[in-house]
Formats: C-alpha cells, structure tokens, sequence
C-alpha cells in the first residue's frame, strides 16, 4: 500500500478528525467478532507469514531520538529483524497526525530491509478519534498487529469495571476487524486491567482468538505472580499469544516502597530459560519485542547485547523443542 493510496481510501472513507469518529462508533455499535470454532493455536495475526522462529524486534522507543526516516536503517545496523513501532503521543508517529506520518514511517522501516512486526498504542476506545485512521492504515498496510492501550481499574467494583472494558474491547475489535488488523491485550504490573492475566483472559473470552489476543511480557508477569503464578499467567495465555515484550527486573527499595527496577535482560529475576522453553514448546512464531526501559551509559551497547541475549535463548529454545517435536 503506498502513501498516496493509502490517503486517497481513508480520505475516501471518511475525514480523519470528526468523521472518522463516527464511522469508528457507528461499526463498534455492531456485534463484536464472536469465536470461530475449537481452534486455540497461537496466530501473531490474520494473516501471519509461516516462520519457524519468532521475529526478533526492536521496540522503537528504544530509539526515541532517531527521527522515524533514519529509524530502519539504525534498526538494522543494530541487527533487529523489525519494529514495534509506537504510535502515540511522544512516539515515533503522533497518531493526531497518521496521515502525514504514519505511512511514511513503515515505507522508511521497510525500505531499510526491516519489517514492521506490530504498532504499540494508546487505543482503548472507539471514541477516539485516532483509533479509526490508525487501525485503517496500518492494517492496509499489511502490518498485522497493533498493541491497545491501559485500563485502569479505577474506583469502580472489579466486575464492573471488567464489564466495561469487555464493552470497550468488543467496539475496538469492530472497527479492527474491518480493519484487517489483529489487536493485542498488554499484560502490565500494578492498578491495570490485566495485570494478572486471568481478568483479561475472562474480558477476552468469546472474543475470536485471530481478533484478540496476548502481548505478553514475562517481567511484568513475574512482578504480580511471583515464583510460580508468572507460569500460570503464560499457560493461560499462550492459545492466545500474538506478540511477546522482552524486559526484566528486580526489586529495589525506595525509601519504604518496594519498586520495580529494569535492567538488561538477564540481571533480573525472569527464568529466562524456563520461559523461553515453555514458549518454544507451544511452537510461537510471532514477534518479540525487546524493550530497554532503563538508561544504560551505552544505549546502543546496551540494545546489542540484549538482542544478543534474546537471539541466543531463542535458538537454543527453538532448536531443541523443534528436535523434540521430530524424536
């Protein structure tokens, strides 16, 4: 999909501010896309390529400094294979914007021999009036994933405020599947719907499984499950896991709070072994994004070697579990 194409269909279907609003809403008022059968396997999106590996991918904020037209070609240099790029306020692409912007970005990534794996936003509701242009343009432009934004949980009673989100997710799905886009539900430590897995996986139940599905991150997963409930967490959510965020952590004391303090993979307290081996067992194929939310001396450095240590845990995971598979 070129630029041009791209803004003469979505300025055919409706302008980008108030317009488009009202077309989001007017198809999230009709029936959420329901489950389609038994099948549970793990898809990255509708339409994903056949890999036998997971794609490893730079989340782009990582490189918040890099203009998004040098942004492939630093990527690459890096040896990332994609990009999650972010598009949202303070991201790589002001989603105010996405018409200028956004095509522009994944032509200037793909142009550089890197693929743009999934997009990370703020979307929660149809009601913004981003949500309809940036879903149109990034699923026509064949990138199969986008990551929703945080709920809260708010003041409201939990089954509540589950109900609401389970309205809200169902709208948002309407609007992507006429989209052609997959959406993802973050899983993310602290007062956020979805933070121990089970009430998004309750949210997300009947949902089709190629709709909706799982952007997991193990640290997050480790800071609200503990020892053994991160591993409950990722059985739950591997029938439905589409992309995977990579950091970790370890607990610091800040004065009398206890606080999550990122670090390069491997210095904190994931399993990273264990992780991977369960994950590669359940034969994934999507995107990895590696995060880098701690402020290294040498950021550059510092993105190297956790690809590094990414690309090693995979390839021996991968390796053994597809031997497994074969004996």
């Amino acid at each position: 999909m070129t630029r041009r194409h791209a803004l003469v269909k979505i300025g055919a279907a409706a302008p980008l501010a108030g317009a488009a609003a009202t077309l989001a809403k007017e198809l999230s008022a009709q029936e959420p896309p329901a489950a389609q059968g038994p099948d549970q396997t793990p898809r990255f999106g509708r339409s994903a390529p056949k890999r036998t590996m997971p794609l490893l991918c730079g989340y782009s904020q990582n490189l918040a400094k890099v203009p998004y037209p040098q942004l492939g070609e630093i990527a690459a240099q890096i040896g990332y294979e994609g990009l999650d790029l972010t598009v949202m306020i303070g991201g790589h692409v002001d989603p105010r914007i996405t018409n200028v912007d956004l095509v522009r970005a994944f032509e200037a990534v793909r142009g550089a021999g890197v693929e743009v794996a999934m997009i990370s936003t703020n979307i929660t509701t149809p009601a913004d009036p981003t949500c309809y242009p940036v879903l149109y343009l990034t699923g026509h432009s064949q990138v199969p994933l986008f990551r929703l934004g945080y709920w809260p949980y708010g003041t409201l009673p939990i089954q509540a405020r589950m109900a609401q989100v389970r309205q809200e997710l169902g709208q948002v799905l309407n609007v992507a599947q006429r989209c052609d886009i997959s959406a993802m539900f973050p899983n993310r430590a602290g007062e956020f719907v979805g933070q121990s897995v089970w009430d998004s996986q309750e949210i997300m139940a009947g949902f089709d499984p190629r709709m909706v599905g799982f952007y997991f991150d193990p640290a997050e997963a480790v800071a609200e499950g503990g020892l053994g409930g991160w591993q409950t967490a990722l059985r739950l959510a591997l029938p439905r896991l589409k992309a995977i965020s990579l950091q970790d952590f370890y607990w610091k004391k800040d004065g009398d709070d206890w606080k999550m303090q990122k670090c390069p993979l491997g210095e904190g307290m994931v399993d990273w072994g264990k992780f991977f081996s369960m994950v590669a067992a359940a034969r994934f194929n999507g995107p990895i994004s590696i995060h880098q939310e701690y402020n290294p001396q040498n950021a550059i450095g510092s993105m190297t070697r956790d690809l590094e240590f990414a690309r090693t845990h995979v390839t021996k995971a991968w390796t053994t579990a597809q031997n497994d598979q074969k004996s």
